[in-house]
């Protein structure tokens, strides 16, 4: 069996995903938080709401995706 190196662990309580625990998960969490900040300044909230709403929907399933991919796997714990 392959031993995999996940860059996010399963949360401890809940489901999900906890704090990332290698520099890559770091790395991806500093990228989203950029492009959420960016998201307002790009696309207004009150003059586009369907683009601000899409930016940042678009990065929050990125970032679901890119933790179901690369972190342990998800369970009810």
């Amino acid at each position: 069996m392959k031993d995999k190196h996940y860059w996010f662990v399963a949360r401890s309580h809940g489901w999900g995903w906890g704090l990332p625990c290698a520099w890559q998960g770091w790395v991806v969490y500093a990228i989203a938080f950029a492009l959420l900040v960016a998201c307002p300044f790009v696309f207004s909230p009150f003059k586009e709401p369907v683009a601000f709403q899409v930016c940042t929907w678009t990065v929050v399933v990125a970032l679901v995706l890119i933790c179901w991919k690369k972190g342990e796997p998800p369970s009810w714990r």
